[in-house]
């Protein structure tokens, strides 16, 4: 790829394990959200659990903050693509496997159930990634339902070397527009959709309402790379958006449709930027934020195994034992099945993630070699 600013590409940046640690929280967010279809706990905790889908949000951004931190220049295209693959469809397979058992049945569907007929078609979608660009709950959800947001980083996968293009050659002003440009483009769409709810806004598939979120992060990412250095303290970047979420859900057990649940997913993109700023600069700065401990890191490392697990392990309980009525007896069930995803979620990553993604990657690093000595 032929990227603008050599100069600011060559420079190594160094390791963020701040978000490393703050994308495993965010796993744990989606985690409690899921297990209110099975066991949910009493009272206004369970307001807060329901915020919990947010940290897809936190991935979508992060994903086009740590693309951009971390790019080099010279990788040919294919290699870009080959490695996003790796590292993404080995553990996505493996995890669908896993999914099939528990979400589809040959027999009789009783009604009100979350089982689906096996439908071998539906399922290829699932298998090539590309179920999310369907908005029927049938497909969208097919195989393993976490498995939606892998359309839209692939999407994001694809778009990146070419909106790399634009945002490369910019200082860090230029970029900071098209961060602001992005997150204006996010509150616009869903002011449209809010307000004219029957028209072609509502139909615009997935991947597509959710790339701002990716390209704030690019932007984000290059404005520091070029040297913008906000001063924002994790305690203000993280706390606002931990205020956002409360603030949310405060509204919600008030039963209130406030502005910011309206633009719920528009201001948690922005405070998820908000965070990466300022653990950013934290690490930068060579002092600490508090998520780099050793345990934090590695859960982040194993939290995209974890996402993948996660749902299957619950709606599996779910088949088993029935759905448990609200109860602070529940926190049982949260504990055996925290327990069960970490356990799965430490094999998926030690066995298949890590270790294939390296072989995968070392194939085409061989290939690329070769071709360059023949040049």
């Amino acid at each position: 790829m032929t990227l603008g600013n050599p100069a600011i590409l060559e420079r190594r940046m160094p390791r963020l394990d701040a978000l490393t640690g703050l994308r495993w929280w965010a796993a744990f967010a989606v985690f409690f959200f899921h297990m209110r279809v099975f066991a949910p706990l009493p009272g206004p905790i369970s307001t807060v659990f329901n915020q919990g889908y947010f940290g897809v949000t936190f991935f979508f951004v992060l994903s086009g903050f740590v693309l951009t931190w971390s790019l080099r220049p010279g990788v040919p295209l294919s290699t870009f693509y080959w490695r996003r693959f790796a590292r993404i469809w080995p553990a996505h397979i493996v995890a669908l496997l896993f999914a099939v058992p528990v979400f589809y049945t040959l027999g009789t569907i009783p009604e009100g159930s979350f089982l689906k007929p096996l439908d071998v078609g539906v399922l290829l979608l699932s298998v090539l990634v590309i179920q999310g660009w369907w908005a029927n709950p049938a497909i969208l959800f097919s195989g393993n339902p976490a498995a939606w947001t892998l359309t839209v980083e692939f999407f994001f996968y694809a778009l990146h070397p070419f909106l790399s293009k634009v945002l490369l050659p910019l200082a860090k002003r230029g970029a900071l527009v098209v961060g602001s440009v992005a997150v204006a483009w996010a509150f616009a769409y869903r002011l449209g959709v809010t307000l004219w709810p029957e028209s072609w806004l509502a139909v615009v598939p997935m991947p597509v309402t959710r790339l701002p979120e990716f390209v704030l992060g690019m932007a984000i990412a290059w404005a520091i790379r070029a040297g913008w250095r906000p001063r924002v303290h994790p305690v203000v970047g993280v706390g606002v958006l931990l205020a956002l979420v409360l603030g949310m859900a405060v509204g919600e057990a008030l039963g209130v449709l406030l502005p910011l649940r309206v633009f719920g997913n528009e201001f948690i993109t922005v405070g998820v930027g908000l965070a990466i700023v300022s653990l950013t600069g934290r690490a930068l700065d060579g002092k600490r934020s508090g998520f780099e401990s050793r345990w934090q890191v590695k859960l982040g490392e194993w939290s995209f195994a974890f996402y993948l697990v996660h749902a299957t392990v619950i709606y599996l309980a779910l088949r088993v034992f029935g759905y448990q009525e609200p109860s602070w007896r529940n926190v049982v069930w949260f504990a055996v099945l925290f327990a069960v995803d970490l356990l799965l979620a430490w094999a998926l990553y030690r066995f298949i993630e890590h270790p294939v993604e390296r072989r995968m990657r070392r194939w085409k690093d061989a290939r690329d070699a070769k071709a360059r000595a023949a040049c």
